[in-house]
């Protein structure tokens, strides 16, 4: 089976068991109903019971434990004497809850490596809540983890006990930040716990290992794989973006008899020296040990492609639509995060005015976006889209390109799409912005957007606005065809 999985190319509908970001969960047996309806009502309140007392005196051990101890010490230094008992014991009351939760048994496989021997374990597939499990049964070790997790009431007491190392997924400086703080921790001679990562960085269905972060690779030290495992007939612990909630999954999952975890610690994974220079290449090859020892494939998507399914379905775009495609590029170059054209736009209002018309070569499109490494093949396939071909010469339009970006960023639907490109072109274009627009938010054709276009303006007027648009899409909703599934066309001739 390849090693790379493709998203199929409906991604507002898709079933495709394939797709890591999916998991369809419905109890199908009249005597999975009966038994889960019969457990609701006897087995569950008691378990909830049990749980929240559990849960509310690892809660009380854990603000017992960091009594005045600030932020700072937390990060500086390693809790230890009868904070660090205060906390093994917290460990083992949290174990107690899983094992009334229905985990009665989890098996482990191989040996657990001590701090001297990996300071890392590198744990995957990430699928679950309930993957806290494997964290608790390894002795919690310090985790990465994002910050909102520690807003949690109770339970982020809890993981704060554990001294985490947050990060925050939308502060494009908290990677840093994160990245130093592991190398901080996994060299520095004092007696840290070990640290836990899932460098997938969200939940999948376990049907593949995606793109693993590099974060847990950049100190360049031996790490510990650590497999997961949930063989249960019925799968009501998978929480994906796509699929049932929390508190569905918690309720079936607590109405089983019984639930199965299996953990495997995988021989340390010692970096060579081209690893070590190489955080990537040591990430991409320790997933495809652990891979092979799940027997499932892996996929290059990653986190924040699961945040662009989200995207696509929320604007009922379609894969190969432009602007999809544009922010995939812009993803995987690292554009988004540093936020280059937003910033760009907010210093230049008036971009779109016909007399601030830009066309940049590749260096200068390279210069823009404030790329160093001019042999990505993303980025030349993102100048490619925008491309322009003159006499021999290829350039990029930037007001194009800067549009498509300021739609895929800041719009919520289809609808705001056009609204908002109209509003940057001061509520009024002309026929080949209009062509432009209907391409990217519809698929459109440049013919057919020429014949909308006519029509509303009866061949009299060189520009449409967008009241003239709305209204003459609500009264012939059908010339809005939805041509997101057809192939578009990304090479343009210059416009004089």
């Amino acid at each position: 089976m390849s090693d790379k999985l493709l998203l199929t190319t409906d991604m507002v509908a898709s079933n495709d068991i394939l797709n890591p970001f999916i998991h369809h969960l419905e109890l199908t047996t009249t005597y999975d109903k009966i038994r889960t309806a019969v457990f609701t009502i006897i087995i569950l309140p008691i378990r909830l019971a049990i749980i929240s007392g559990v849960l509310i005196l690892a809660w009380i051990l854990a603000c017992i434990g960091l009594y005045g101890l600030t932020e700072e010490d937390l990060t500086k230094k390693p809790i230890t004497g009868w904070r660090r008992l205060t906390k093994k014991i917290a460990s083992v009351m949290m174990r107690f809850m899983w094992l009334v939760a229905g985990f009665h048994y989890v098996p482990i496989k191989g040996k657990q490596a001590t701090r001297k021997e990996a300071a890392i374990f590198v744990t995957a597939p990430h699928s679950s809540f309930v993957d806290i499990l494997p964290v608790v049964k390894i002795g919690a070790p310090t985790v990465v983890a994002k910050k909102e997790i520690g807003l949690i009431p109770i339970f982020g007491k809890i993981l704060n006990f554990t001294q985490p190392i947050y990060v925050g997924r939308d502060d494009p400086d908290s990677r840093q930040k994160t990245i130093q703080d592991i190398i901080d921790r996994t060299t520095s001679k004092e007696d840290w716990a070990q640290v836990l990562i899932f460098p997938e960085g969200t939940c999948t269905n376990r049907s593949c290992l995606i793109t693993f972060k590099p974060g847990a690779f950049y100190p360049g030290v031996p790490v510990q794989p650590v497999l997961i495992r949930y063989p249960n007939k019925l799968d009501t612990v998978t929480w994906t973006w796509d699929g049932p909630g929390a508190l569905k999954l918690l309720w079936l999952t607590l109405t089983r008899a019984h639930s199965k975890c299996e953990i495997e610690f995988l021989p340390v994974y010692t970096p060579n020296e081209e690893e070590k220079k190489d955080p990537k290449l040591f990430a991409h090859n320790v997933r495809n040990v652990m891979a092979k020892a799940l027997g499932i494939p892996t996929s290059d998507y990653t986190y924040e492609d699961c945040r662009l399914v989200k995207k696509a379905k929320e604007l009922q775009l379609f894969q190969n639509s432009q602007l999809i495609h544009t922010q995939k590029l812009r993803i995987r170059l690292g554009i988004t995060r540093r936020k280059v054209e937003l910033q760009y736009l907010t210093a230049n209002q008036n971009i779109f005015k016909p007399d601030q018309r830009q066309f940049l070569n590749k260096q200068q499109f390279v210069e823009f976006l404030g790329i160093h490494d001019h042999g990505d093949h993303e980025l030349e396939e993102l100048f490619q889209i925008y491309s322009i071909h003159e006499n021999g010469d290829t350039f990029i339009d930037l007001q194009k390109y800067l549009l498509a970006v300021l739609l895929i960023e800041k719009s919520t639907s289809r609808n705001d799409m056009v609204h908002l490109a109209f509003g940057w072109l001061s509520n009024s274009v002309d026929k080949k912005w209009f062509q432009y627009i209907m391409s990217l938010v519809h698929g459109m054709s440049y013919d057919h957007a020429e014949t909308i276009f006519n029509e509303i303006t009866l061949k009299e007027k060189s520009t449409i606005k967008y009241d003239e648009y709305l209204t003459h899409t609500r009264m012939y909703p059908e010339t809005i065809e939805d041509n997101n599934n057809q192939s578009t066309v990304y090479i343009h001739k210059k416009d004089n």
